[in-house]
């Protein structure tokens, strides 16, 4: 047999991310050959996914950023089993590098993600080997796109919370950029003005308001005239233009907005939380 040094061990985990031991026992498995022992440590990632294949993987980290030019940003979702992983720098660092594949070939598709090559390997192929190195189920379940003249991100400490949001001109100032995105964060608004909501959630909110006013015993002739009140409650509070800003609540972000420049945008965000 092969004698394995610590050298070709170390050599073969800076290769693959596996443990020392795993790195060992596959470098004897394959005779000292390295290739095999690359393609050994890959099938031990497939089978410790096989197995934890029923697990939840609900854990995890969000991550978003931007190209160069912020005019395209990119937001993924890296699954795991345990907080302790999610925490983990080699976890961390491993779903940075596929964010800035995401960013540097702005695939289309979580599919698309997935299929591009890191490090001489798909990107699935990657997240299936690192479960062999982890030993925990991770799965890429997530990725959103945004493009837009400026696009500012935010990502909340902790990794598991992250939004990004596009404007209508570049060079917005960093500040009013920020604000806006960690008010995207924080108030989870479900679209830029009350003009973008959906036909279908307006109706459903109108008649969520006509069912509680007859709860309380209102008379059916004025049920529409409070659900078009408890509507309107509905887009100050859920859509981004008009919910009161987070820093100021005497004023709304429509006029945060035009107070620092009246011709300023927001074309679109994307958020994200892992948290409830």
């Amino acid at each position: 047999m092969e004698t394995i040094t610590a050298a070709d061990v170390n050599k073969l985990r800076k290769i693959t991310g596996a443990g020392m031991m795993d790195c060992k026992k596959a470098l004897q498995e394959a005779d000292g050959d390295f290739d095999k022992a690359i393609e050994i440590i890959r099938k031990k990632g497939q089978a410790v996914a096989n197995k934890r294949a029923d697990r939840e993987a609900s854990e995890g980290v969000v991550l978003t950023g931007t190209d160069d030019e912020k005019n395209f940003g990119a937001m993924i979702v890296l699954n795991c089993e345990t907080d302790f992983v999610a925490k983990n720098e080699q976890f961390v660092a491993f779903a940075g590098k596929i964010l800035a594949t995401a960013l540097q070939n702005k695939p289309a598709t979580l599919e698309d993600l997935k299929a591009l090559t890191l490090d001489g390997k798909t990107i699935g192929d990657q997240v299936v080997e690192q479960i062999g190195v982890i030993g925990e189920k991770l799965d890429l379940s997530w990725y959103q796109t945004l493009e837009a003249a400026y696009i500012q991100t935010y990502i909340h400490p902790g990794n598991k919370l992250a939004s990004m949001v596009g404007f209508s001109k570049d060079g917005v100032e960093l500040q009013v950029a920020k604000d806006i995105a960690m008010q995207v964060a924080a108030m989870n608004p479900i679209a830029v003005d009350k003009d973008d909501v959906s036909s279908e959630v307006i109706e459903k909110e109108k008649e969520i308001g006509r069912e509680q006013a007859r709860r309380e015993g209102k008379p059916e002739q004025i049920l529409d005239k409070i659900a078009e009140g408890k509507l309107q409650k509905f887009f100050k509070e859920s859509t981004l233009l008009n919910q009161d800003f987070i820093k100021d609540s005497k004023m709304n972000i429509r006029t945060y907005l035009k107070n620092y420049d009246p011709e300023l945008k927001v074309t679109g965000f994307v958020r994200f939380s892992l948290t409830v």
